[in-house]
């Protein structure tokens, strides 16, 4: 029987070119401001339309700052970028949510939580962390510009189909214990090489029991690994997080839509070209230590030494290491830092704040440290104000900023420093991602609420009291 990844990329092909690519067809495109302009432009000098506008969503995201949204922004090369994609919308007659819109937000924030993003479509955007989307049981996937113009002038795409790879994460996790960790753990498992070429799907009792929002984070971190793209069956947890959103279907619709989605999932009998399995019990909070995201620890545990790594990568791993100034066998718990950034298309959704706040609560900010905390969306700052997370916050000496993809890279005005450390619940840590000479290490929100606390890498695990403990990876606060 057809794999679920089957199922969906063959109801979506019009036509295989014969030793060639495939022409499938696209149910929803996403554009921000960074990869769309020479798209927009090759249209005009065609003269051609967007073929289905009403399919295409876009609004900034990369550029925008993260306070004063009501002032001009003032750096000239983001101001224009944010300025042309609200041009293109109005001349091509696309859906546009631009700052201070209550719609805006990370792209790939937004699309699921406006039920934009639904089971069994296909998903593409100008952007690698695309792969987000496949939380919703989607067959979502970055491409590049010249991709991007394709699906506007059809609604179709020319792509080879990846191979596909199921991983099987069993057990339960422990507390304390997030996505993001999960995420962080595949990915030095797997290199982040290790699933090039394929389509991931995500199955077991681990990835069962997540919240929608820990899907989200999890099919984000694939194109980490080397995969074109990650996804997770669609089942009841989808259905219910899906009811009601403003994009979802309703009434009768709802019930034929649920009746349909029900039947995305791979047979028993199903054959992938790779399958792995990993236990949740050997997963404990992680952090990054390198200048790639397979380049992580436990937090107890040390640095490899260079004597326990292929002696082909022995020099880009001493590099790394000199560029974080750090040693091989070195344990990175006690470490100092100097900022922590909350959000992202990884983790700037309303989950992320409230196990933040879980950490922080009645505490106060590490003096030195500075803190920025980004909601993913305006949605999700909504939510923060609703369930007084901002007061928790405020009170333990935090600020929440306005949405945007803020110091995940260095596009806006949120920049680490050079030399700098900043525990980041961003997706990246390579060189000068936060900023030239910036030092990123990557964790869940419970290790940079922990960090940002105490001034010093920790395990959260050390400092949360057994009634604020989110139970079994999930996170929330508790009066």
């Amino acid at each position: 029987m057809n794999t679920l990844f089957d199922k969906i990329w063959d109801k979506h092909v019009v036509q295989i070119v014969e030793d060639g690519p495939t022409q499938l067809y696209i149910d929803r495109l996403y554009c921000h401001e960074v990869t769309s302009p020479q798209a927009f432009d090759g249209l005009r000098a065609r003269g051609l339309k967007c073929f289905r506008p009403q399919q295409i969503y876009c609004m900034p995201d990369h550029n925008t700052p993260t306070h004063d949204q009501d002032k001009p922004i003032e750096d000239p090369v983001s101001k224009k970028q944010v300025d042309t994609l609200a041009k293109n919308c109005a001349d091509f007659g696309l859906t546009h949510y631009g700052m201070l819109s209550p719609d805006n937000g990370i792209i790939h924030v937004v699309g699921p939580e406006k039920g934009l993003s639904l089971p069994g479509m296909t998903i593409v955007c100008g952007d690698s962390h695309t792969s987000t989307h496949g939380a919703v049981g989607a067959v979502a996937f970055g491409i590049g510009t010249s991709e991007v113009e394709m699906v506007m002038a059809s609604q179709c795409i020319l792509q080879q189909k990846p191979k596909s790879m199921r991983i099987n994460i069993n057990g339960k996790l422990a507390k304390g214990v997030m996505a993001k960790d999960v995420a962080l753990y595949l990915m030095s498992q797997l290199t982040t090489s290790g699933a090039t070429g394929y389509f991931v799907e995500y199955a077991g009792d681990v990835v069962r029991e997540m919240s929608m929002e820990g899907r989200l984070t999890l099919c984000n971190l694939s194109i980490e690994m080397g995969a074109r793209g990650g996804f997770v069956a669609p089942d009841e947890t989808t259905f219910a997080y899906l009811k009601g959103k403003p994009f979802a279907p309703k009434g009768e619709e709802w019930e034929r839509a649920v009746a349909y989605w029900k039947t995305l999932k791979s047979g028993d009998d199903a054959v992938f070209d790779k399958e792995l399995t990993f236990d949740g019990k050997d997963i404990e909070p992680r952090v990054t230590y390198g200048t790639n995201p397979g380049m992580g620890i436990g937090i107890t545990e040390c640095i490899p030494t260079l004597d326990s790594i292929d002696e082909t990568s022995r020099a880009s791993f001493k590099k790394s290491l000199q560029y974080m100034g750090f040693e091989a066998g070195e344990q990175l718990i006690g470490k100092p830092i100097d900022y922590v950034f909350l959000g992202a298309c990884t983790n700037g959704r309303i989950e992320d704040f409230r196990a933040f706040a879980s950490i922080v609560k009645g505490r106060r900010k590490a003096e030195h440290v500075i803190a920025w905390l980004v909601p993913g969306s305006w949605a999700v700052d909504r939510q923060i104000r609703e369930e007084g997370i901002d007061k928790i916050v405020e009170e333990a000496g935090f600020e929440i900023r306005q949405p945007g993809c803020s110091a995940c890279l260095a596009m806006n005005d949120d920049k680490i420093p050079a030399g700098k450390y900043c525990v980041s619940t961003s997706n990246r840590n390579f060189e000068g991602r936060q900023g030239p000479g910036a030092r990123t290490i990557l964790a869940s929100p419970l290790v940079a609420a922990a960090a940002a606390i105490t001034g010093v890498i920790t395990d959260p695990r050390e400092m949360e009291a057994p009634s604020n403990l989110p139970p079994e990876g999930e996170a929330h606060v508790k009066e």
